[in-house]
């Protein structure tokens, strides 16, 4: 029989028996999994279902009866068979589970009452359900150090650790960062990171969760609640645009903790640590509470503001921020528009808030404020016509493909849990990895080819790699293929990343995208027309449907200015009315000269913010908005995945969501948007956007519903050349780290500290050419600005190029990025400059 005919005849399902019920399961399938999937519950505690089993507590010890006679065996590691019985109540099986609990109870501390994970502990419950009730043993019990901080976020306490292996498992199979281990042999057996290295993984708190024990702990969570006390929502993360499904837990009206929610299509129950840590900004002291608007006064009294932009408030000062009433901003703001000039009003951001916050301040741009100058990217993005437009693929699809084309940033840094999906399916071997870009990233050792290239060149180098490479370009061109796609530079314009993607499609037709968009809701922004030259439902201004013409009117063949443009403007003096909706351009633009400039030359800047930004800062008035965990609404996800977004708390003060903001200075303008709740938006976003029909139903909190794809192809450029530099010159690469300089890392005390400065990377052969030791601080001069920084070796970086992270907390790096140019040359010089800004 040949090798095709056998598996045809390979029956689909095997038919089990598990405590006298007939069980239909899956070939290859453990009994355990197919006993959970027959609502048979089988107790375990180093089982899960994310990882590769490996019987390690015997817990799920079984009576499994193949036509030999029944024997225990371990339920994880056995995998079913025809006529397969299996008893999971018999004696024999009571018994070993009363002997495991006994064992593991010998030296495991009765700590319940002080412990965190008392309360929702499988130790603890399933010693109640299937232990022997009394223990045999009356000697001392181990005892070591406790706790021990094995990272800022994460408290290790050996006395509690039963040795499952979860943790282990998880940093090695799943994280990719084997920093844990079991150490020693015998009775002194215990789990510990490495001598002098901490546990200093992106995702370490996904141990805390899955530890059965009290063994791990999160720091943040450390003895401030119990799980009785909380109240959990389900909820999307926001710090990203994975948009992972999770559990806000809170207790009196506090976000104590998150949890991952596992659900298929996304993040499989991980999280990185900045979406499981980031609540603490919610309770930060420095939230706008109140409307700030701002006055003149004394320069003795003016306070120093706490933000890394402190020399720039300190560059007016007689101005400083006052409290006001919600009554008297809004009524300065409404002045402001009647004030401004036609065409003179622009609005930045919006990928911060929810689709309806999106969808309210569009519709208030286009038919109240009668602008078109929307923007919901800073100049960091890309396109939105290839955000929206080019075929998309999921994350499922990307996983699945045969080859998966990586040519974007660092997604262990940008987007690290789709980082974490992509590692897994290369590991599993489900697809194969080809990755082009300036530096290595996380997924480079995972990859079956990583090519370097210089930045803004990845177009070029793709089509001379599938030029001079006949069997990859025969692969390519024969294999399913998606294509992550994304900017690797904010150094580089997004024109490079598009002349990319025209390569792809003139070169690998049949290639899906899955765009790697960074902002939390940046994809669901743009669906909701928060960008030049796109209407909601990600229709094209020259061709509104009808539906959303009944309800806004005519807003045909009118296409305004993107972030660039917008602050180009302003500094130019044509803005007299800008709005910042969660935007912070002195931070997150790549363009700080430009940015502080647009800035300055707005005639009046409104920011509706949580904090006082940089930007915020300089606004005249400043309204305070709710944010994740305290509004209800849709998010939309990098694959075009609309989900529930649940409010958990209420905000603090008067701050309010963005779309009720928008919906009262409608009035006050004399329009109407036509909505009084979030539910009245989500309805009409449902009837106007084709896209987005669908998006509506308890769906939406369970695994998503996939707004349909975008109408139109769009219009790709053709491939430029660089800019050549000269020989003494280098290309500079700005990527972005997870523990930026953001506001949101910046605000929660137990991220902040692991926010470090930029340092320069170069390959060591440039190192050498530089002519200085590592860790030596040299200068960095571009035709925009200088910097001073150290620089260190990298082999990871493309010889000829300079990669430094962006932002940076305390260091400017935007000073040397100009927004116009495709790309930016540096050069580096040694000698002390103290002109240089720091």
């Amino acid at each position: 029989m040949s090798e095709a005919a056998a598996v045809a005849a390979a029956p689909s399902t095997v038919e089990v028996t598990i405590d006298g019920i007939a069980v239909e399961a899956q070939p290859g399938e453990l009994v355990i999994a197919a006993a959970d999937r027959a609502g048979v519950h089988i107790p375990r505690f180093c089982y899960h279902e994310r990882m590769s089993p490996v019987g390690m507590c015997r817990m799920c010890l079984v009576e499994i009866d193949t036509g030999r006679g029944p024997q225990l065996q371990p339920s994880c590691m056995v995998p079913v068979a025809p006529q397969m019985a299996v008893d999971t109540t018999s004696t024999r099986t009571q018994r070993a589970q009363e002997g495991v609990l006994e064992l593991l109870l010998i030296n495991h501390p009765l700590d319940c009452p002080v412990c965190d994970k008392g309360g929702e502990c499988p130790l603890q419950d399933q010693t109640m359900a299937y232990g022997p009730g009394e223990s045999r043993f009356s000697e001392e019990k181990r005892h070591f150090r406790k706790p021990i901080p094995i990272s800022e976020l994460v408290d290790l306490d050996r006395e509690r650790c039963i040795l499952c292996d979860r943790c282990t498992r998880f940093a090695d199979e799943v994280a990719g960062d084997p920093l844990i281990d079991f150490v020693e042999r015998g009775n002194e057996t215990q789990v510990l990171t490495f001598p002098g290295e901490p546990f200093s993984s992106y995702f370490s708190g996904n141990t805390v969760q899955i530890c059965p024990v009290g063994a791990l702990t999160a720091s943040p969570y450390r003895f401030k609640a119990r799980p009785w006390d909380l109240e959990s929502t389900e909820s999307t993360c926001t710090t990203c645009a994975v948009g992972c499904r999770v559990a806000v837990q809170s207790s009196r009206n506090e976000v104590v903790r998150c949890l991952g929610v596992d659900i298929d299509p996304v993040n499989h129950g991980w999280l990185c640590d900045k979406g499981r840590f980031a609540f603490g900004s919610l309770a930060s002291p420095d939230r706008v509470t109140t409307p700030l608007r701002a006055t003149a006064s004394p320069a003795s009294d003016l306070p120093r503001p706490d933000v890394p932009w402190s020399d720039l408030a300190a560059a007016e000062p007689q101005r400083r921020l006052v409290p006001t009433d919600w009554a008297g901003a809004l009524a300065a703001v409404a002045s402001a528009v009647s004030a401004a000039r036609p065409g003179a009003v622009a609005v930045l951001g919006g990928a911060r808030g929810t689709n309806e916050d999106a969808y309210a301040w569009s519709k208030l741009a286009r038919t109240v404020l009668h602008t078109d100058h929307v923007d919901a990217q800073l100049g960091d993005g890309l396109p939105p016509e290839l955000v929206v437009g080019l075929p998309a693929a999921t994350i499922d699809e990307a996983c699945a493909a045969e080859v998966t084309l990586l040519v974007c940033g660092d997604l262990r840094e940008e987007l690290p849990v789709l980082h974490l999906r992509l590692r897994g399916a290369a590991q599993a071997g489900t697809t194969r990895l080809i990755e082009i870009t300036p530096t290595a990233t996380g997924l480079t050792r995972d990859a079956n080819r990583s090519v370097r290239c210089s930045g803004g060149e990845t177009a070029a180098v793709l089509r001379e790699l599938l030029d001079a490479d006949d069997a990859l370009s025969s692969e390519l061109a024969s294999a399913s293929v998606v294509v992550v796609l994304g900017r690797s530079s904010v150094a580089e314009s997004a024109q490079a990343t598009a002349e990319t993607a025209s390569v792809i499609r003139s070169r690998i037709p049949h290639a899906r995208f899955l765009v790697a968009a960074r902002r939390g809701n940046v994809r669901g922004a743009l669906d909701m027309g928060l960008a030049p030259g796109l209407l909601p439902g990600r229709a094209l201004s020259a061709d509104p449907p009808p539906a959303l013409s009944a309800a806004w009117g005519d807003v045909r063949d009118r296409r305004g200015y993107d972030a660039t443009e917008i602050l180009t403007a302003a500094a130019s003096g044509d803005i007299d009315l800008l709005v910042l909706i969660g935007a912070d351009p002195l931070t997150d633009f790549p363009d700080s000269r430009l940015a502080r400039l647009g800035l300055a030359g707005a005639g009046t800047v409104v920011a509706l913010d949580s904090f006082v930004s940089a930007s915020a800062a300089e606004a005249d008035i400043v309204l305070p908005a709710a944010t994740f965990a305290e509004k209800s609404g849709t998010t939309t996800n990098l694959e075009g995945r609309v989900f529930a977004l649940s409010a958990s708390v209420t905000a603090p003060g008067s701050a309010r969501p963005d779309w009720m903001v928008a919906a009262e200075l409608a009035q006050l303008c004399g329009g109407d948007l036509g909505f009084v709740s979030v539910d009245d938006i989500t309805a009409e976003i449902a009837q106007v956007c084709a896209t987005h029909a669908a998006a509506t139903g308890p769906e939406l909190a369970a695994d998503g519903v996939m707004a349909s794809g975008a109408a139109f192809e769009p219009e790709l450029p053709a491939e430029q050349v660089a800019p050549a530099r000269d020989a003494y010159g280098f290309r500079l690469i700005c990527g972005r780290k997870l523990y930026d300089g953001g506001a949101t890392v910046a605000r929660t005390p137990w991220l902040a500290p692991l926010s470090a400065d930029a340092v320069m990377r170069v390959h060591p052969a440039d190192l050498e050419r530089v002519g200085v030791q590592a860790g030596t601080e040299v200068e960095v001069h571009s035709e925009r600005g200088a910097l001073r920084l150290p620089i260190v070796p990298d082999d990871g970086v493309a010889r000829g190029n300079v990669a430094v992270s962006f932002p940076s907390p305390h260091l400017d790096v935007g000073a040397l990025i100009d927004a116009s140019a495709r790309v930016t040359n540096v050069r580096i010089e040694t000698r002390s400059d103290r002109g240089a800004p720091r």
